[in-house]
């Protein structure tokens, strides 16, 4: 059973070398398929770490030293899993850097601990750590619901039907296979080459946001019923935490929706609220 960091970190992670530039950080970020990176300097010392979040919040920023942010929490490889998910859930960021004399040995999202509490059976129901959802209408434009997105800083909605009953989910992930890209927008906006194998138009989705805020994407005419997913995966709110984490790690969710004895939609449980199961246990 994972009872510390190294257990279960991300050994030798991605970093990025300062000084560069906002576009070499696409251009890695994309390629790799990551979301966020710790960034050094070229002697391999942690100075902070840069996401996609923080390039969305500073759009107009071309050095990543005015992006990144400095003076993070971190954490060692001999600390607890506890402990580690207690940092993560207090600071509410998605990555956490594991340093080691100074220098960066592994990485830590969410999904690393939604195995230890799948494995160790916390059982406490997850009422005790959902949120109160924010529900769309399923005949919003999609160009509302992207400005709710950035208003709420929130990637995931419920979305309720004429009667008010839930009929999907929509993430900032579904949004992005329908959105389009304006015509003046090249390769060289990114650092990156017309013919280098990495580039797909898929990897990009995920940083789709950003090019929109740069007014670079454009949405279509079109409501969130013709985007959302229908067939979608809840949890009812007495279930125990265990399982929520099971049905997240195994379907690479973020987030569920929880319904109560009737079906009705009462609450949203997101990754990083459930990491309160690990530090709860951890104070008994």
């Amino acid at each position: 059973m994972p009872k510390t960091v190294k257990d279960i970190m991300t050994k030798d992670p991605i970093v990025i070398t300062a000084p560069t530039t906002r576009k070499d950080v696409l251009r890695i970020l994309i390629s790799n398929a990551i979301m966020g990176a710790p960034i050094v300097d070229q002697e391999g010392r942690f100075l902070g770490i840069i996401t996609r979040r923080d390039l969305i919040e500073k759009p107009g920023e071309e050095q990543v030293g005015l992006i990144m942010r400095r003076n993070v929490p971190t954490v060692s490889p001999d600390d607890s899993v506890e402990e580690a998910a207690r940092i993560m859930h207090r600071w509410r960021r998605r990555h956490l850097v594991v340093l080691s004399e100074g220098r960066v040995v592994g990485l830590l999202t969410p999904h690393h601990f939604l195995q230890v509490i799948y494995r160790r059976k916390i059982s406490t129901p997850v009422n005790e750590y959902m949120t109160a959802p924010i529900p769309v209408y399923h005949r919003m434009p999609l160009k509302v619901l992207f400005k709710i997105m950035g208003i709420t800083k929130t990637g995931a909605f419920p979305v309720l039907d004429d009667d008010g009953n839930l009929a999907g989910i929509v993430t900032d992930r579904d949004l992005f296979p329908h959105t389009y890209v304006d015509a003046s927008l090249n390769f060289s906006d990114f650092g990156l080459g017309a013919d280098e194998d990495a580039w797909t138009w898929e990897g990009l989705r995920d940083f789709m946001r950003l090019f929109y805020m740069e007014r670079k994407l454009k949405l279509p005419d079109i409501s969130v019923e013709e985007v959302m997913v229908r067939d979608i995966k809840t949890i009812f709110f007495r279930s125990p935490a265990w399982e929520a984490a099971k049905t997240m790690y195994k379907n690479d969710f973020n987030q569920l929706p929880v319904r109560d004895a009737n079906d009705e939609l009462i609450g949203m449980l997101f990754d990083i609220d459930l990491l309160a199961a690990l530090v709860r246990e951890n104070e008994k």
